[in-house]
């Protein structure tokens, strides 16, 4: 049994603030009274988390500093912004809670990626932020070079794709970290993939909800959890679920 639970990738939808459509989509309500009430009822230990801008959150950032501020302390932002945001901005999101800059290459939304080396180097030198990157690994050769380039990456969903799988490994190898969430959006067996994950590096690897799991093929489920705590030793297990995190996140 998991002592504690760091939720490493979350996602917070209140309609009180802009929402754009994305492809046509706008998801369902999600408040942080909705998050707390289907972790409650999960029986999860939540001690702390990552609240994730979505594509359809753009560049807005009210929604995510009210989230943090009615979360409270153990819990992190990470954000979209675009290239010309300035530093006293940066700065004042990082004094909120904000630890990382996302890229979303899977559905937009986000700064675009020219500006991944310049705008991933200026934040982690600026607050230490890192790269967050919702993205195909099938995707991941034509942006490796630049990739390198960054202090640290963090790849959403296992990558997504079994045929670019092959691709997430030496990123791994190099420092990468990956974030096992949202499984039901990966098209190979996730457990295998987690494997050879924590066979290069035990801290490579970040455990998230997803939830409310907005546009996969199923919602988060708690036997998505047990595919850690089953198939895993406790000490690695508690890794993947809370240390890892909170060291990625500084928490």
């Amino acid at each position: 049994m998991l002592s504690q639970f760091f939720d490493a990738h979350l996602h917070i939808i209140d309609p009180r603030y802009p929402l754009n459509p994305n492809n046509g989509y706008i998801p369902p309500t999600f408040t942080v009274a909705d998050y707390r009430e289907r972790v409650a009822a999960l029986h999860l230990n939540v001690t702390g988390g990552a609240v994730v801008s979505g594509s359809f959150q753009g560049f807005d950032q009210q929604y995510l500093l009210a989230a943090l501020d009615a979360l409270g302390p153990g819990f992190v932002g990470v954000t979209q912004i675009p290239a010309n945001t300035t530093d006293e901005e940066i700065v004042a999101l990082h004094h909120a809670g904000v630890r990382a800059v996302r890229f979303n290459i899977q559905r937009g939304g986000s700064e675009s990626i020219r500006y991944l080396e310049l705008l991933g180097k200026r934040v982690y030198d600026l607050v230490k932020w890192h790269v967050e990157l919702y993205v195909d690994s099938r995707q991941l050769p034509g942006i490796s070079t630049t990739l390198r380039k960054l202090p640290r990456i963090v790849i959403d969903h296992l990558g997504l794709s079994k045929a670019g799988f092959k691709h997430l490994l030496p990123l791994v190898e190099k420092g990468a970290i990956v974030k096992a969430t949202g499984f039901s959006r990966c098209d190979f067996d996730v457990v295998t993939a987690m494997r050879q994950i924590t066979a290069i590096n035990p801290a490579a690897l970040v455990f998230g909800t997803d939830l409310p799991s907005t546009r996969a093929p199923k919602p988060f489920a708690l036997a998505d959890l047990e595919l850690i705590t089953k198939n895993f030793p406790l000490p690695l297990a508690e890794k993947i679920c809370s240390d890892n995190a909170r060291a990625l996140y500084h928490e």
